[in-house]
C-alpha cells in the first residue's frame, strides 16, 4: 500500500512548522547553555563524535546548538534531517551510504561530508509539529543499542522542554511589561482623578459650608424656633447639607486612597430614614410609597450605603411606569453570613 499525503496537507504542516519555528525565535541566535548541554549529552551517550540540534525551515537547516563541529546553515535538500522530518520516531542507519534515502546526499557522498552512521530523533512541539531533529552521526558505520535510542529520544523531547520553557518565559515577561505599564497608567489616571476630585470637592464645599452655616444661623432665629413647621425644615435642610458634605469628603478620600471601605456597626435602618428625608420632596411629587422590613445592623460604610440606597430608591421613582404611583419595598433575608437586602 502506498501512503499519499495530499498537497493541502503538507502545505498545512509546513505552515505550522514555520509559526512554530517563528515563535520559538531561536533561529540565528546563539546556542544557550541549556541546549548545548543535551546535544553534549546526546554524543556522550551514543558514543559519537558529532551531534546537533538541527531546525527545518521551508528553505534551509540550521543548527542551533552542535558537538564536534562548529554549527551551520545548508539548503533544505542537502540535509539529511530534512530528508526524514516527518518520521514520527527514532531514525537509525548504520551506514548511509547504503540506504537509499541518504546514499546520494552530499553528506554522504564526499561533497559535503563521509557520513556513515546517522541516528536521529524527531522535535515535536506540544502540538504535534515536527520542527526538526536531534542527531547524532559518525565517519564509521555503527550501531545504537535499545537504552541509547530510548535516551536520544527522551533528549530530543528535552530540547523542545527547553524551547518551550523559553517561549513561556519570554511571552511571561511581556506579559508581566504590558501589567506594569497598565500600573502605572492606572496609577497616572489615580492621580488625575484624586487632582479633579479634590478640586471638585473644594469647589463644592465653599457653597456647602455657607449652606450648612446659613441654615444653622436661620434654625437659631426666634421666628422658626416658634414655627414647628419652619424649624423642621431647616433641621433637614441642614441635616442633608451635612451628609452632602460627608459624601464629598468620601468622594476625596476615596480618589486619594482608592475606595477603601471605612466599615463599622451601621444600622441600616436610620440609613434608609436618611434617604427617605433627603429624597421627601421627590417621593411626594410622584406620589411614592415606601415600605421598609426590620433592617439590619451591620458591618459596613454607612456613607457608601447612604449612596447605595439614594441611588437605588430616587431610580425606582424616576424609571416607574408613567401615570402609576411607585411602590418601593425593602426588606432583608439573612444568606448564611451575609445579608441579602
Amino acid at each position: 500500500m502506498i501512503n499519499r499525503t495530499s498537497a493541502p496537507d503538507v502545505l498545512d504542516r509546513a505552515q505550522r512548522r514555520e509559526e512554530a519555528l517563528a515563535g520559538y525565535d531561536v533561529l540565528g541566535n546563539a546556542p544557550e547553555r541549556e541546549l548545548q548541554a543535551l546535544v553534549d549529552i546526546a554524543a556522550q551517550v551514543c558514543a559519537v563524535p558529532r551531534a546537533a540540534i538541527n531546525l527545518i525551515t521551508a528553505t534551509q537547516q540550521q543548527q542551533i546548538a552542535t558537538t564536534g563541529f562548529a554549527a551551520s546553515i545548508c539548503a533544505r535538500e542537502d540535509s539529511m534531517c530534512a530528508a526524514v522530518l516527518e518520521h514520527t520516531d527514532r531514525v537509525v542507519v548504520p551506514d548511509a551510504s547504503l540506504d537509499a534515502r541518504f546514499r546520494e546526499n552530499p553528506f554522504v557522498t564526499g561533497i559535503l561530508g563521509t557520513v556513515r552512521f546517522y541516528a536521529s530523533a524527531p522535535l515535536t512541539t506540544p502540538e504535534g509539529v515536527i520542527i526538526g531533529r536531534l542527531c547524532v552521526f559518525d565517519s564509521e558505520p555503527r550501531e545504537l543499542d535499545g537504552a541509547q535510542e530510548e535516551v536520544l529520544v527522551a533528549i530530543a523531547e528535552r530540547v523542545v522542554d527547553v524551547l518551550e520553557l523559553r517561549l513561556r518565559t519570554r511571552e511571561l515577561e511581556d506579559s508581566l511589561a504590558a501589567l506594569t505599564e497598565t500600573r502605572d497608567e492606572l496609577h497616572r489616571s489615580n492621580e488625575a482623578m484624586s487632582v479633579f476630585a479634590g478640586q471638585v470637592s473644594h469647589d463644592l464645599r465653599t457653597p456647602l459650608t455657607a449652606i450648612m452655616a446659613s441654615t444653622e444661623m436661620l434654625g437659631q432665629q426666634p421666628a422658626v424656633a416658634a414655627d414647628e413647621r419652619s424649624e423642621r425644615l431647616v433641621a433637614t435642610a441642614f441635616r442633608s447639607a451635612t451628609r452632602m458634605a460627608g459624601m464629598i469628603e468620601q468622594i476625596l478620600a476615596h480618589a486619594r486612597v482608592g475606595a477603601e471601605l471605612h466599615r463599622t456597626d451601621t444600622d441600616l435602618g436610620a440609613v434608609l430614614a436618611s434617604v427617605l428625608e433627603d429624597l421627601a420632596p421627590t417621593l411626594t411629587v410622584r406620589p411614592a410609597t415606601v415600605t421598609a422590613g426590620p433592617l439590619p445592623t451591620l458591618p459596613a460604610d454607612g456613607q457608601q450605603l447612604y449612596s447605595v440606597l439614594l441611588n437605588l430608591v430616587s431610580n425606582a421613582v424616576k424609571y416607574a411606569r408613567p401615570g402609576v404611583a411607585p411602590r418601593i419595598e425593602i426588606t432583608s433575608v439573612p444568606v448564611r453570613d451575609r445579608w441579602h437586602i
